[in-house]
């Protein structure tokens, strides 16, 4: 076991309760929200994935998001640190939270060495479509780059982290909604508004498209990944949780609408398909530019955005492993930090080498869509309704509500009733599927 004192003297945190919810939006917004959504959406019929999606964050996510910040609180320390305090079998638990979080992490990288890739060629003015910038091998080292470069930032710690999401979250909505108003005067503009507004209510029976609606939920808040277990270990004490995470829910949310309405008008509007799979918005965003009037300049300020956002959220996953390795092994977070990038740097190439002249794959697919389906969809939903039994049959509930930081015992129960019987409403969903 860990010696708590090592834990408590090094962990610092957020200058106050805005901080958090800058830092916990970067931490997110990036890719679950701006590269994902638009494709996930694209591949599940539009409206009725929507509905799905909306009801899941509001029911059940929600919820679940609030509790695992509490949680952090409460303990103080990583995710393995924190689950081990609900129960002796939470460390199984919170090691296995770092695995997922170590395979998303790992194309994580690959993604965000794409967002620097684009951002080069927008500077250089060289923008290419996606098939081109992966014909050689731009993937595997830009992948390279953006790796090292975390583990950099990661040196100089919390506040490293801060301040970058103070300047990243204004700056990127701003040049979205920017986006979109352009994109309402294109020709796919009416077509946009009926892939998501006619929803197919048929489609809402089908369990396929409740299990990528689900997963994307999850994955838009950072569920069961750890991000908000350690984020929340380093919450001030006067921070309102429930407020914080609306705030931090509400603007992931506003943000992959946005993403929806400024990508999917200039597909409809270039004739493309909306289930182009992962590289969506890489395929759509440069012929976009191309034949916009300042496309050039526009094309630098949202690429190097988009980058940065990235960025943030794979610092995000990396901060979960590294506070897990140092606070277990009682290392110094330097030596932490080294030894994550070099685990991450092996792990990713096989994602990176997935979209170059090699092209690396599992029956036919990408090894990288590979791994985002099954660790970002399936996984995290199952380890995400584990680690709110484990909170919600362990822990009392005024504990939860006290690092909550309310009065109120509403919040409480709501959360109570989500976190304890979720995991029998997911076996008896598994079940109704294997049967009918």
């Amino acid at each position: 076991m860990p010696d708590t004192s090592f834990i408590q003297e090094s962990r610092k945190q957020w200058s106050s309760e805005p901080a958090f919810v800058f830092s916990m939006t970067a931490a997110a917004v990036g890719l679950g929200n701006l590269w994902r959504f638009p494709y996930i959406l694209g591949e599940n019929g539009g409206g009725a994935f929507i509905i799905a999606y909306l009801i899941a964050l509001a029911v059940i996510v929600f919820p679940i998001m609030m509790l695992e910040v509490a949680a952090g609180r409460l303990a103080q320390g990583s995710a393995v640190h924190t689950y081990r305090q609900v129960n002796r079998f939470g460390t199984i638990y919170g090691w296995f939270v770092v695995l997922i979080t170590t395979a998303i992490t790992s194309y994580y990288l690959v993604i965000t060495g794409w967002t620097l890739g684009y951002a080069v060629d927008a500077v250089r003015g060289d923008l290419r479509v996606f098939s081109v910038f992966s014909s050689g091998y731009n993937s595997f080292w830009y992948f390279v780059v953006v790796t090292l470069a975390a583990g950099a930032v990661l040196i100089k710690g919390v506040g490293a982290i801060e301040k970058l999401s103070k300047i990243l979250i204004p700056f990127l909505i701003g040049i979205m909604i920017f986006l979109v108003v352009v994109a309402s005067s294109t020709q796919g503009w009416d077509e946009t508004k009926a892939f998501f507004f006619q929803a197919d209510l048929g489609r809402l029976k089908e369990t396929k498209l409740w299990a990528f609606a689900f997963g994307q939920a999850f994955y838009t808040l950072a569920i069961g990944q750890g991000y908000l277990v350690t984020y929340g270990s380093y919450i001030p004490k006067k921070t309102h949780v429930p407020r914080a995470c609306l705030i931090v829910a509400g603007t992931e949310l506003s943000v992959a609408l946005l993403a929806g309405w400024m990508i999917f008008p200039f597909l409809f509007s270039l004739g493309m398909q909306p289930d182009a799979g992962s590289q969506l918005a890489f395929s759509v965003l440069p012929t976009v530019f191309d034949n916009l009037p300042g496309g050039a300049w526009l094309a630098i300020l949202f690429f190097v955005l988009f980058f940065i956002a990235a960025f943030s959220s794979s610092i995000a996953g990396l901060k979960v492993i590294i506070a897990a390795v140092a606070e277990e092994f009682k290392i110094s977070d330097k030596k932490a930090v080294a030894g994550v990038i070099f685990l991450m740097l092996i792990l990713g190439t096989a994602s990176a080498m997935s979209f170059t002249p090699l092209q690396l794959n599992i029956s036919g697919e990408p090894v990288l869509d590979v791994i985002d389906r099954i660790a970002g969809t399936q996984v995290i939903i199952v380890s995400g309704v584990l680690g709110a039994a484990l909170f919600c049959w362990f822990i009392p509930p005024f504990r939860v509500r006290a690092a909550l930081g309310v009065k109120s015992r509403w919040w409480e129960w709501r959360i109570y009733l989500i976190g304890r019987y979720l995991p029998f409403i997911l076996i008896g969903w598994i079940l109704f599927t294997l049967i009918f």
